[in-house]
């Protein structure tokens, strides 16, 4: 036991000697960054908010709707206050602010943010409806708004948007990849989406800071909008490097399209695993030949088939 004791000692001694060498992921200052555990709380919240008749509350018990909404509201609010406070420290702007100028400033972002709940619920409503006619597996509205992996990462997108725009660092991001992690599907904060977004099945899909996405766009799995080449690295930060999506596109599963020169005319259909670096004129049709398959029958006779894919 003894031995053990001397080894930890050791251990502990030369891991806290190696925080000592000024290495990036040194830094110790725990509540200089957003508290994780408390953004995904929000988040959960926010998603009541958004749905208020989908979540129900484990912890409260309401008479009614104002009184359940009031209590929300103010413990996402007395969270976001802190939370983006924290986050602030992150900006150039008010990284040698005081505590209470942030916090000040902090309580007007939330309360901006709070404003914009009604536009992200319009455009929620829309995505909804976009989800419900463009699947016949979908047996009702309820299914999708409780089930469907697509419609809870474009709402937390939508969500993590608004405070985007709001120069929040940090807890945007946070919450797109709480989204991420959740449903496989990676949608930057940045990207603009337009109304009636519909995500089919959604694993894998990867949507960059930079896309511009219009109205009635449809998007199967495996589909990436995403950066032509990033060799330039910070110096690239703030130029357009990810596609515009026009209105009424659809994108088949496996496709990538790449470049911020991209645009991708209104109403054009792009088969799967399609690759599109250059732009697209409206009305476009852009198919894959399929790679040759090699068929034995259970003769062990070779069947060759050649066959051409085209979506219409």
């Amino acid at each position: 036991m003894e031995k053990l004791d001397y080894e930890i000692k050791n251990i502990v001694g030369n891991i806290l000697d190696d925080y000592g060498k000024g290495k990036t992921i040194d830094h110790v200052e725990i509540f200089a960054q957003p508290d994780a555990e408390i953004v995904k709380d929000m988040i959960a919240k926010l998603m009541k908010i958004v749905f208020p008749g989908f979540f129900r509350e484990k912890t409260y018990r309401f008479y009614n709707m104002d009184s359940r909404l009031t209590v929300i509201i103010e413990d996402v609010v007395f969270n976001m206050n802190r939370q983006v406070a924290v986050a602030l420290m992150q900006s150039d702007a008010f990284k040698d602010k005081t505590e209470e100028e942030r916090l000040a400033a902090a309580e007007k972002i939330s309360i901006e943010f709070f404003k914009k709940i009604p536009k992200i619920r319009e455009y929620v409503e829309t995505d909804v409806k976009a989800f419900y006619d463009g699947d016949p597996a979908a047996y009702n509205k309820n299914e999708i708004v409780l089930s469907y992996p697509g419609l809870y990462a474009i709402t937390v997108n939508r969500i993590a948007h608004e405070l985007h725009l709001l120069n929040v660092p940090l807890i945007p991001r946070m919450m797109t990849e709480y989204a991420h992690s959740k449903t496989g599907i990676d949608i930057h904060p940045g990207a603009t989406l337009g109304k009636y977004f519909f995500i089919d099945h959604g694993t894998g899909i990867v949507v960059g800071e930079t896309t511009i996405i219009g109205d009635h766009v449809k998007v199967y799995q495996g589909v990436t909008i995403g950066a032509l080449s990033t060799r330039g690295g910070q110096n690239l930060k703030g130029v357009k490097r990810h596609p515009t999506i026009e209105d009424n596109v659809t994108i088949y599963s496996g496709a990538s399209i790449l470049g911020g020169e991209t645009v991708i005319g209104e109403g054009t259909v792009i088969g799967s695993n399609a690759f599109i670096t250059e732009s697209l004129e409206p009305g476009s049709r852009v198919s894959v030949k399929n790679q040759e398959l090699n068929i034995r029958n259970s003769e062990g006779k070779s069947v060759n088939q050649q066959n051409w894919f085209y979506i219409i």
